[in-house]
């Protein structure tokens, strides 16, 4: 494995792979609060028949948009497609909303592939993708194994990998099937997430963001060991 890498240990990149756990968990609380207010709850979902009309006078509009937003999640930081999955699922249903909303990440990352490749660090720098860009900057190669790749996809926030791999020159066909890879689960489980907050059904929604967690502390532990076995 490469000194690269290796030096994302002494980056503290641990604590801003922390953070991918803890925003799934502070949205499974917030929606879990919201379902508890009866009142709350009707009134947000009282606005989706007239989102789903508007959708369904320009579908075309509504489909580039959700992916569009979405895409723009993987790219910035302080934008979450959580706000329009249930908007989604409503309109389209879980399994084209699944496929949307996995498409629009996919494309965000290609996107900040491409900025980052052939537009250099000083633009990505101006979309501001955090704090961790600047701890990680220089630190990736383009020689790290797909293994290591998809594990940092797996354990960071989404809107870091893309620019890091991009401006590392790492192989974009690569790179894209990482993406594909480490997205999917997440998709899926933010899909039946916003479901549950629809039907209001509780326990699987507790259940699904708890699994959630856990599987991404899975990928940032997996991640810690096989960098910290590289440097002992």
């Amino acid at each position: 494995m490469d000194s690269g890498i290796r030096q994302l240990a002494e980056a503290g990149w641990l604590r801003t792979a922390q953070q991918r756990v803890w925003a799934f968990l502070l949205f499974s609380a917030i929606l879990l609060l919201v379902i508890l207010s009866d009142d709350l709850h009707a009134w947000l979902i009282g606005y989706l028949p007239t989102v789903e009309a508007i959708i369904r006078a320009r579908p075309v509009l509504g489909v580039l948009f959700f992916v569009l937003f979405a895409a723009l999640s993987a790219m910035l930081a302080f934008v979450s497609s959580a706000v329009i999955v249930p908007v989604g699922i409503y309109v389209w249903g879980k399994a084209a909303s699944l496929l949307l909303l996995w498409l629009g990440w996919i494309l965000g990352g290609v996107l900040a592939y491409a900025i980052s490749r052939y537009l250099g660090r000083p633009v990505v720098k101006a979309l501001g993708p955090g704090p961790a860009f600047e701890r990680y900057e220089n630190r990736l190669s383009r020689h790290a194994s797909f293994g290591l790749v998809l594990l940092f996809q797996l354990a960071m926030p989404s809107e870091v990998p893309g620019y890091l791999l991009g401006l590392a020159g790492y192989s974009f066909w690569k790179y894209i099937a990482a993406l594909a890879l480490a997205e999917l689960p997440y998709a899926v489980a933010t899909i039946y997430l916003g479901a549950s907050f629809l039907e209001r059904r509780l326990y699987v929604l507790i259940a699904i963001g708890l699994a959630v967690a856990a599987f991404s502390g899975w990928a940032l532990f997996t991640l810690h060991r096989r960098v910290s076995e590289t440097r002992s």
